[in-house]
């Protein structure tokens, strides 16, 4: 599942030039925490949040005493008394704006909010704003029903990636949790199995109650060159590793 898939097309934006008010405003009357902040061609050039304008209530920051330390905190309390001045969006905006592509992933969005500690992304389609994934939309990633999910499991895992079929694994689905029984060729084929039936959007989580006719850890394809496409067995070609 992508961003285009969860994003919400109809975004609440403003200029570099709207007076800070009206962007209070627009945050309030919409029940949002951030909008984007776009040029004439509509590119997203900054962000504002309503952590930005708590800024505006804090008292004047402070450098420390150290020598050192003065240095490197100087630029920030520039940058912060700067923001606690501003008067207009695009004084007040964070720069540069963290955005995501509307072809990426949901978990690349996930991992992108998470280590930038952002409640939104702006999201862009050849570089203009195309919409906005929030945190509240990727949680409802999860509200997958139980039989949905164990359709994709089935149809994209099983029979598309890795050519198997329902006689083969036996899958059932409950509160998002995928239980795997059955037996495969190799240790490393149910690994992989498990791997790729976690990574279905909508999976809470996988146990797995797999078998394998053979513990391939010990074994090293004979030829550097040749690759597998799939988990197929491959026994007949592989020798120990020394």
């Amino acid at each position: 599942m992508n961003v285009r898939d969860v994003m919400t097309e109809q975004v609440i934006s403003v200029r570099a030039d709207t007076p800070l008010k009206e962007v209070a405003r627009a945050l309030a009357e919409h029940g949002i925490s951030g909008v984007p902040v776009v040029d004439g061609a509509q590119r997203v050039v900054g962000v504002v949040s309503e952590a930005d304008f708590l800024l505006k209530e804090q008292e004047p920051p402070h450098p420390s005493r150290s020598p050192v330390a003065w240095l490197f905190d100087r630029a920030e309390i520039q940058r912060v008394e700067e923001k606690m001045r501003a008067t207009t969006a695009g004084e007040i905006m964070s720069t540069p704006p963290i955005t995501i592509s509307a072809d990426r992933s949901i978990r690349e969005a996930a991992a992108m909010m998470t280590r930038s500690r952002i409640n939104r992304l702006p999201v862009v389609d050849h570089g203009r704003l195309a919409g906005i994934v929030t945190r509240a939309d990727l949680v409802e990633t999860f509200l997958v029903p139980d039989d949905e999910l164990r359709r994709r499991i089935i149809h994209d895992v099983l029979r598309d990636t890795m050519w198997m079929g329902e006689e083969e694994i036996d899958v059932a689905v409950s509160e998002g949790i995928v239980a795997l029984t059955g037996t495969v060729d190799r240790r490393s084929t149910a690994t992989i199995l498990e791997r790729l039936v976690g990574q279905v959007e909508g999976v809470v989580g996988v146990a797995s109650g797999l078998g394998w006719e053979l513990d391939d850890r010990a074994l090293a394809p004979v030829g550097d060159l040749e690759s597998e496409p799939t988990a197929a067995s491959v026994t007949a070609r592989e020798r120990p590793r020394r």
